[in-house]
């Protein structure tokens, strides 16, 4: 090791033993207000990092990220447990210091408090938040709920593990996409297969246009084929959107996704021409050509004017060979729930 290498670590070393004698120094109890303050920056931290974290799997050290933005926070606390055992949440390889993540639940449960009193004062204006919340209050114990894809269900799937955790509801999900049940496994919504349902009580999903008749357009986020299956054996569809969403004419201003086979691509796409479609080969924000969950392409096709006949182009779409789904989402929706810039959710039923 070289000389100026020795040099850091001893600076390091001296630091973090002048760190320690400050904290072993310093041995009043927190003042009330010192607590409080500090709980509710954690939470705050917690709410902004890490979802799964702030669901309470005990047993779990906070990731890594967590630590630097909780250091502050957990050193306001100088004696007692929060004393000896902070190196479970700041990686302390001490023998001594348990790292269990123990320390951290009960933290967690003070954060946990002040964020829900902090919770109960901010009022939320993101209308698709404002939507995605709202729905999840339709989910009833022992549902089988159907979980959409996208940023609106995104609020949903929130607000559906904190109903768990506070409620202790009972449900099963199934997923539409492997985005969702990644997001439903890290915040501890209990999962099932396609396979091992026959119906599904309820499903909760978005779209990316909706008209006065409840037909969509869907597949913005490249789930439309699963999206379709899970809603075609739901008892109840409730789409959740903001006010922007919600259009007189569907084609106007998105283009409507169709999933192909990837050989089939180019007679599809000339097909889709003679359907007076102009399509498009979606692609990542890295160029690459967009790949569907199924391992399919998608094809975004504008129409100019809209569409004028939803269920007569679905007719004629589906009829295409090498053509796996459209996003023509046709009588499938029950309920919709909107989003306001005023703060307000507006609940319609078919």
């Amino acid at each position: 090791m070289s000389g100026l290498v020795r040099s850091r670590h001893r600076d390091r070393a001296h630091a973090g033993r002048r760190g320690e004698r400050e904290l072993a120094s310093n041995r009043r109890e927190p003042s009330a207000e010192e607590i409080t303050d500090s709980a509710s920056r954690a939470a705050a931290n917690l709410r902004r990092a890490c979802a799964v974290v702030l669901g309470g799997q005990s047993g779990r050290s906070p990731p890594r990220r967590l630590r630097g933005s909780l250091r502050h926070d957990l050193l306001v606390f100088p004696r007692g447990d929060l004393c000896r055992q902070r190196g479970a949440l700041l990686g302390s390889p001490s023998r001594d210091v348990p790292r269990d993540g123990a320390f951290f639940n009960r933290l967690l449960a003070s954060a946990h408090g002040a964020f829900r009193a902090e919770e109960a004062n901010v009022s939320v204006t993101n209308p698709k938040e404002l939507a995605g919340r709202a729905a999840a209050e339709l989910v009833r114990d022992g549902m089988r709920v159907g979980l959409g894809t996208g940023s609106t269900v995104h609020f949903t799937l929130v607000r559906l593990a904190e109903r768990i955790r506070a409620e202790r509801l009972r449900i099963t999900g199934v997923p539409t996409s492997d985005d969702t049940e990644r997001k439903a496994r890290e915040l501890g919504i209990p999962l099932v297969e396609l396979g091992s349902v026959e119906r599904l009580d309820l499903t909760i999903d978005g779209a990316d246009e909706i008209d006065g008749r409840f037909d969509m357009i869907k597949g913005g986020g490249g789930a439309l084929l699963r999206e379709k299956v899970v809603a075609s054996i739901s008892e109840r569809e409730a789409i959740v959107v903001g006010e922007d969403k919600v259009v007189e004419r569907l084609g106007v201003r998105f283009r409507l996704p169709i999933e192909v086979v990837p050989f089939a691509a180019p007679v599809v796409e000339r097909a889709l021409v003679s359907l007076g479609a102009t399509p498009s080969l979606r692609k990542r924000n890295d160029g690459a050509t967009f790949v569907s969950d199924n391992h399919n392409w998608i094809l975004d096709c504008a129409f100019a004017g809209g569409i004028a006949d939803a269920a007569r182009l679905e007719r004629a779409l589906k009829a295409v060979p090498g053509v796996v789904e459209t996003g023509l989402f046709l009588g499938l929706a029950h309920v919709l729930l909107v989003g306001c810039n005023d703060g307000r959710v507006e609940v319609r039923e078919k």
